[in-house]
């Protein structure tokens, strides 16, 4: 088989048809985006779902580029102190640091080299670079060397081309083409980055990344009750991911069209799925109760534990009156020596700092293991291991 070649094509924003199942996706999605989120799932208790959701996010974005860490081991790292990391580890708890580095920035900055610059150096931070790793000779700096994507029929630009592409990029990225080609953008973007291979590694992790600031930046708000995970989107089925790019590689207006709609029917498909979760209803049914059974089974926790964690996931929000039901007989004084054991072991919360009013708190090591059981049966997990 020959050696690849570089095939330059113009970088520009190309309008799917009005009949066609992408324009669709793209009016459906920029309804999702604009819907007000009304659920009825207590912040407090999303938030720590969304937390869960990063998590599951970073793993799976590792997993694509052959990090083989298993969902299991890596919530094991989050409910365990250890000193020392594996680099398996350290790549996920990585990409877990860009995403919040990104909540964090993208609203008050532009995505500019900048800020794509800060985003490869956390992805490669403390990792030895290749072949021994996953890390990066120069964190940060465009590649110095040309480079083979591996089992891929694209060649990237030389190396001396990437300063100017990635310019341009970042400078469509930034333009502003009227709401509605935003999603349209993003899907564009990211194969665009991944066609540039601007980084000597970390590029997938890094591009991945860079649509999820896309996403949040057009308006995917993630700070009121919605999360958004692209790359379930990629690593539901890695081929298809790669399939997709190669078609798109060709630089034809039909293989950019028909990456966008991978993607956009990709992303419309996971954010449907994950707003349920914003419905306390199907939350509490189908993914609370299950975990305490589940952790129960386990003997994680105990009979009056299990009954009273149901008694505050019925509720939402309890005091102590709420709980005296399990503690006939027993002065008020000992209630409160109970609740403060369950905030003790972090199964509830004060809803606010200093008050006596209590939530579920399940990033615990005794219901963690269960929620993450549970989302996986009812389909929710961007990637799955074999038990």
């Amino acid at each position: 088989m020959s050696d690849p070649q570089f095939l330059h094509f113009d970088l520009k924003l190309i309008e799917p048809s009005f009949g066609s199942e992408l324009t669709d996706l793209v009016i459906e999605l920029d309804y999702l985006r604009r819907k007000p989120l009304g659920g009825s799932t207590h912040p407090k208790v999303f938030f720590q779902l969304k937390h869960i959701f990063h998590t599951l996010e970073s793993i799976g974005s590792a997993r694509i580029e052959g990090n083989n860490t298993t969902i299991a081991e890596y919530i094991e790292t989050k409910l365990t102190e250890t000193k020392k990391v594996a680099p398996g580890i350290k790549e996920i708890q990585n990409i877990e640091k860009a995403m919040a580095f990104i909540e964090d920035n993208v609203k008050d900055h532009p995505i500019n080299r900048a800020f794509v610059s800060e985003m490869h150096k956390m992805i490669v931070d403390g990792l030895l670079p290749p072949p021994e790793g996953e890390g990066d000779h120069s964190p940060g700096e465009y590649r110095k060397s040309n480079l083979k994507i591996n089992k891929s029929s694209h060649k990237p630009p030389e190396f001396f081309k990437v300063d100017d592409y990635m310019s341009e990029l970042l400078d469509f990225v930034n333009t502003s083409d009227g709401p509605k080609y935003d999603l349209l953008k993003a899907a564009i973007a990211h194969h665009r980055f991944v066609w540039i291979h601007p980084f000597g590694n970390g590029n997938g992790r890094t591009v991945r990344l860079f649509t999820y600031a896309m996403l949040v930046k057009t308006g995917f708000n993630i700070n009121v009750g919605r999360i958004i995970n692209p790359t379930a989107v990629f690593c539901s089925n890695r081929n298809d991911y790669y399939n997709y790019l190669s078609k798109a590689d060709k630089g034809t207006d039909t293989g950019i069209l028909e990456w966008s709609e991978y993607v956009l029917k990709g992303l419309k498909e996971e954010i449907e799925k994950i707003d349920k979760l914003s419905d306390y209803g199907f939350l509490r049914k189908e993914i609370l109760l299950p975990t305490i059974s589940h952790s129960l089974e386990r003997k994680y926790i105990t009979d009056i534990e299990a009954k009273i964690l149901r008694k505050v996931i019925d509720k939402q929000v309890v005091q102590a009156a709420d709980l005296k039901e399990f503690f006939e007989g027993k002065l008020s004084a000992e209630v409160s020596r109970q609740i403060k054991k369950l905030i003790d072991k972090k199964m509830i919360v004060p809803e606010i700092e200093g008050t006596r009013k209590y939530i579920l708190r399940f990033d615990n090591n005794y219901l963690l293991r269960g929620v993450i059981k549970t989302l996986g049966e009812k389909g929710f997990l961007p990637v799955k291991d074999e038990v």
